[in-house]
Formats: C-alpha cells, structure tokens, sequence
C-alpha cells in the first residue's frame, strides 16, 4: 500500500494544476447540481415495520390523507381574568381559525370552540386548533412554517397570548452558523501555531473544505432522489471538516519532515503519502466501516446518516491523498517556516520538551499512570448507566414552540404535549373500542380517554389517550407498554395498536437502546481485527480497544451528566434538561471508534516503527511518542473546536452529539492516548509486539511506509519518476 500511494504522491505533484482543476471543477460542480437537484430534507425518525409507525401509515388509510398529514397546535389564552368563550374571544378565534384553513399546505383547522369537538381547558381559559397539512411529519416546508408563525402573529391583537407548536413546525438544524465559524477559527490558529506558517495553515484549512464541501454538497444532491434526515448534512459537515484538517495535517507534517531531512520536494511529497497516507487510509477506513456498519441496526433513517458520512470521509481521504500533494507541489519548501530551508539536512528536534518530559514522567511512574487514568475515566462513566433517550426533540427556549408547550401544559397538564393514539380495526372496531375505554381510563398514568372514533365503513376506530406524565417522562414510556399489554387479546378478532408520535419515539428509543450493545461489539470486534493486521501484535489492539470503551463511557457520561442532569448547563446554552436524543449514544459510538483507532494507528505506529528498528520497548515508547504526539495533540485540538462550534448552536439533536464528540476527543487523545496507552506499553514491555505463531500468517499492512526504504518512490528515488522542483 505504501508504495501505491507513494506513487500517487508524485503523480499528483507532476499534475499538480491539473489535480488542483480538477477538484475545483467537481467542487462547482457540486454547487450546481446543489443548487438545481436538492430536495426537502426530513426531521422525521421513525422505523418501518413497529407497531406505531405501521399504525400510523393505517390511520391515514381508515381516515383519509388528513389522519397521517403533519398537525401543528394554535394555542390561544384569553387575557388575565377573562374567557374565551365572551363574544369578544369566540370572535376572535373565529377569525384565526377562518385565517389558518387558508394557509399554504393545511387541509384543515379546527374550532375550538365547536360544541361538537370542543378543544377548551376546563376554566375556559386556553383553548387550541389543531391544523392538519397535507404534508407528511417532516416535510411541511420552510414556506408553509413561515406563513403559519405570520398568522400567529397577526393573531395576538386585543391582548391573547397566542402560540403554535407541533410537528409541523420544527425547523431543520442548519450548517453554518457563527459558532461553527469559531470553532474554524481555532482550528486555523491551532494550525498555525503548529505549522509557524500562516498560510500553511491557510491551505490545510481550505483543502479540508474543498472536501467537505463537496461531501455536503453530494448529500445535498441525494436529497432530489431519496428522504434524507435534516440531521445528515449537519453530521457529514461536522464530522468531515474535522478528519479533512487532520488527515491533511498529518501527510502536510511528514512532508515537512522529509523536507528537513534533506529530501527534494517530489521524493518529500511521495515518501509522506506513501508513509502518512497509509496510516490516513487506515484511518479513514476505520471510520467508514464503523459508519455504514450502521446498518446492522436495521434502521434506514440511521444507515442513510451514516452512509452519508461515510462518504463525505472518503472524499475527506482522496482530498489529503490527490489535493494535498498537489498543492504541496506549488508551495514547495515554502511550506517550511523561514529559518529552515536554508538549513542543513537534520531531523525535526525530538529531544527535549514538554511531551518529552511528559511520556518520561508516564512510563516511569507507569503503574499509577495507568490505575489513575483508570479510575478517573471509570468515574466520569458512572452518569452512563442512568442514560435515558427519546426521539422527542425540545424546542428552543423562549421560542414559540416552547411556549405553545407550557401554555398547553399549564392549561391541561403535562401528558397533553405527548398524547398516544390507539387504532382498533377489524369488523366491529367502535363497538370493541367503546368495551374496553373504561379499562384503559383505569391504566395508571392515565388522565383521559376519548370516545371512540369510527371510520366510515365501520371497520376501524381511533381511540386518544392523555397520559399524566410528559412525553420523555420514563413513565409515558412504560404507558405505552401497559397499554399494550392491556389491549393483547381482544374479542372479535379486533387488533389494537398504540401509536402517535410518542410511541414512535419510544419504539425508536428501544430499538436503539437494544442495537447499541450489538453494534459496540462489531466496532470493538473490528477494532480488534484491524489493529491486530496494522500492529502484529495481540495485546497492543487490546490495550487500545479497552481504552476507546473507556473514552465511549466517559463520554457518554459527561453527555448525561450535563443533558440529563444539568451540571454546567450554562456553558453550553442548554435550553432544558432531559433525556439524550436517540440517536446519540449509537452515533458517537461509530464515530469515536474511527477517531480513537485514528489516534491509536498514528501514535503507536511510531512506536512500533522505532521498535522494529532495534529500539529497546521502553526507547521506542518514548521515541514514537516525541515524534507523533504533537501531530496528535494538534489533531486533537483541531478535532474539539470543530465539534464543540456545534454545541451553542441551539439544535438539540446536534448538540448532545457534538458535546458527547468534542468531549470524547479529549477524553481519547489527552488520557487514553497520551497516558494509558502509553504507560500499559511500558508495564507490557516486549510482551507488547507479541504475536502467536499461528498468526503470523497475517498480511503485513505496513503503515509505517518500510517498502519506501528500498522502493523507487522512496527517499532516494531516481529523478526520472520523481520531480525535483522546488
């Protein structure tokens, strides 16, 4: 592999304005396609084939297009010390709902105060419309949310407080804001104190953009042919920008290097790709394994995320190994800091410094090194084991979906934000539904239950249920499986089933929750196999999956210490405590595990390189680690600032996941990487690279680049196949 992509270093140096054309034009490309083929993205998770999403599709077949549309909820509450039900406020809401039903998109808007299916809290103070799209949950346009919020709007004249929450109106999360910017910005100042250039920095930066821009914008494509996530892009953006500035970085440090060791830029620029760029296709293959591994969940609205940033990775990895030496080819030495490329041919200091004293002090004392890191990464993971998770997303504090919520809450209690729906269908529907209302009223957690309402031939009913408890209280979720329980056997041959959006967070929560140990055993299974080739060693892959379980609990931990319980809420503008998303824990796990085995390859891999070379098992710690732990620092710093840019931005669904990241890289990189991994070596000594001879039939991946030494793209390659421009 080493030479393969030694030879693709060159070419892409000899082709330099060519490589460099060709990735702008797909680049534009991509806008265009963008900008012409780009559907509607959805913020709807659910899984087909579970009872409530089957229900569900079933509700719109019984009852008509507007049983299964998108509803959003106009609340109105009279001004203190009055009613809605004065002249003045029938009026009033009279001409709101007369205003919704012509809105772009709505099927319908109902009466509160229609005597038939009234919809006013008992003191007649708080009353909503329920307005039903023809959209599906999801996909009720930018436009249509705007023309509703106009009406709201219109709507509080004569002093009613007036709001709208619901389904139809949650916002896609959006790319791109001034936090994401921030955390750019670092990002390129990291880079520059790393590299002492500016415009180094400058153009591993932009490489990196050019990268993830165009895996956003392929994303962005897909939507014109498939339902996509609002999530994907988001993920592919955040997660792609972070490996496109290291994977550029590590290749960018190499080639400098070999520039100071007194290499030409061609042999410079191959003998980093062939060397760097193995262990960045390792890498990178690992991160997109462990992405559309997501598909082993069975769940298609996750397997599309994670394809979707599966892809973007790979794009991440062509950029760093065709763009980068393309644009290494036009800086030349230029890419050195002033004071050096003048300078004699010598290796890049490794000898004393903060990590150099750093890696001493943790093999010395290597015992407490490793009970301490232990101990601390255990701890933070205890808030792990309390985790709860739901679909239900919480609206933006001060917003009016938040709003619309409390006033709902105050006015009829908490379980009116998550109602459940119950379909009961067969010959004989309504009269079977009618039988069994009284038992389900008895069901604990239960406030209400509304009469039976057929279809139009009889053969189906639908049931409403207002449980006491709010919609991500653990308490709903055991109602749903109550209910359940109390509707299994029915007489008549009638089948219910439980659904509405509440349900369908809760199947999804479980599903997950049962997919999450599964799928951490493939990830740690592969990690185990892909080390193993990359290292020829058992105990070194050991030790470092045992370090990414720890990095995973202490940051799913932290995650709930600070989502659920509220520690330090304020310092990532969390709106509200409650439940993770869904989504979060099985995401981090696929994602950590690529950027841990990332961080394992690039350090460990100077060790073993030293080791092979004849160093002692303690000189090739400390050797491997002065060489690669400051790229790797750097890496890390890089890697948190993109993904804590994501935290204050406000959607919940991208914050917790970018919290639970950011605080995963510093957990994996500056604990597990740079303490435990490197103390558990030193207390395994030679025992460390062992390998049973039974194994030693393995292929010999070789990360390090040792082909190189003697290939013809090497360090001493012949001018005719490498260019010596400088």
């Amino acid at each position: 592999m080493a030479l393969l992509l030694s030879r693709l270093g060159a070419f892409s140096h000899r082709h330099r304005i060519s490589v460099v054309l060709v990735w702008l034009a797909v680049l534009v490309g991509g806008g265009v396609g963008a900008v012409t083929l780009a559907g509607e993205t959805s913020s709807s998770f659910s899984i087909p084939g579970q009872e409530s999403t089957v229900a569900l599709d079933r509700i719109g077949d019984e009852f008509g297009a507007g049983g299964e549309g998108a509803t959003a909820r106009v609340v109105v509450v009279a001004p203190e010390g009055q009613t809605l039900t004065t002249p003045e406020g029938a009026t009033a809401i009279g001409e709101l709902v007369a205003e919704l039903g012509q809105l772009p998109g709505v099927v319908s808007a109902t009466n509160p105060l229609d005597p038939a299916a009234p919809s006013v809290n008992r003191e007649q103070t708080t009353a909503y419309s329920t307005v039903t799209y023809d959209a599906a949950p999801g996909e009720v346009t930018p436009a249509q949310q705007e023309a509703l919020l106009e009406a709201v709007d219109g709507a509080r004249d004569g002093g009613f407080t007036v709001e709208a929450a619901g389904e139809a109106t949650q916002e896609a999360p959006h790319v791109g804001g001034p936090a994401e910017a921030v955390g750019v910005v670092i990002a390129l100042l990291v880079l520059a104190v790393t590299y002492g250039a500016l415009a180094v920095a400058g153009m591993n930066l932009l490489t990196a953009l050019v990268g993830v821009g165009i895996g956003v914008l392929g994303v962005t494509i897909a939507t014109g042919f498939t339902d996509l996530s609002s999530t994907t892009p988001t993920l592919a953006a955040m997660l792609g920008l972070a490996v496109g500035i290291d994977y550029a970085l590590f290749i960018i440090t190499r080639y400098r290097q070999e520039l100071r060791q007194g290499a030409d830029v061609g042999t410079a620029i191959s003998t980093a790709v062939g060397t760097a760029g193995s262990a960045v296709v390792t890498a990178g293959l690992t991160v997109v394994i462990a992405l559309a591994g997501l598909f082993v969940v069975g769940i298609p609205f996750l397997t599309q995320m994670g394809v979707a940033a599966a892809a973007t990775i790979v794009v991440a990895v062509l950029v760093a190994l065709t763009l980068v030496p393309a644009a290494l080819g036009l800086f030349g030495r230029r890419a050195l800091p002033k004071k050096q490329r003048a300078a004699a041919p010598g290796g890049a200091p490794v000898g004393r410094g903060f990590l150099a004293g750093w890696v001493a002090a943790v093999t010395r004392f290597r015992l407490a090194s490793l009970l301490l890191t232990v101990v601390a990464l255990g701890v933070l993971a205890v808030p792990f084991f309390s985790m709860q998770t739901t679909l239900v997303q919480m609206p933006a504090a001060d917003s009016t979906q938040a709003r619309a919520e409390q006033l709902l809450a105050d006015g009829f209690g908490p379980g009116f934000n998550g109602p459940l729906a119950i379909l009961f269908e067969g010959e004989g529907a309504a009269e079977v539904a009618a039988g069994v209302t009284g038992a389900i009223g008895e069901v604990d957690d239960v406030v209400t239950v509304t009469p039976p309402t057929p279809n139009a031939d009889g053969t189906a009913a639908l049931v409403n249920v207002i449980p006491e408890s709010g919609p991500t209280d653990p308490a709903t979720e055991q109602l749903v499986a109550d209910l359940r329980a109390e509707l299994a056997d029915l007489d008549g041959g009638v089948e219910a089933s439980v659904t509405g959006a509440t349900a369908v967070s809760v199947d999804v929560a479980q599903s997950l929750d049962e997919a999450l140990p599964v799928y951490l055993g493939l990830v740690v299974g592969l990690a185990l196999v892909l080390l193993v080739l990359v290292f020829r060693s058992l105990l070194v892959p050991l030790v470092g999956v045992l370090g990414f379980v720890l990095t995973v609990g202490a940051s799913l931990g932290a995650t709930v210490a600070v989502f659920q319980w509220g520690w330090l809420a304020d310092v990532v503008n969390l709106d509200g405590t409650g439940p993770l998303i869904s989504l979060t824990p099985i995401l981090v796990i696929g994602i950590l595990f690529g950027l841990a085995m990332d961080y394992q390859i690039f350090l460990v891999s100077r060790m073993h390189e030293a080791h092979s070379h004849g160093a002692s098992p303690l000189d090739a710690i400390r050797t491997g680690f002065r060489q690669a732990a400051p790229v790797v620092v750097a890496a890390a710093l890089i890697m948190f600032s993109v993904f804590a840019g994501f935290v204050p931005a406000g959607e919940a669904t991208i914050k917790s996941i970018a919290f639970a990241l950011a605080a995963g890289i510093l957990f994996d990189a500056f604990v597990v990487r740079m303490v435990l991994v490197p103390a558990a070596l030193a207390l395994l000594g030679d025992k460390a690279w062992w390998l049973p001879r039974w194994l030693r039939w393995l292929p010999v991946l070789d990360v390090e680049g040792a082909a190189l030494e003697k290939g013809p793209t090497g360090r001493h390659a012949a001018p005719e196949l490498v260019s010596s421009d400088s």
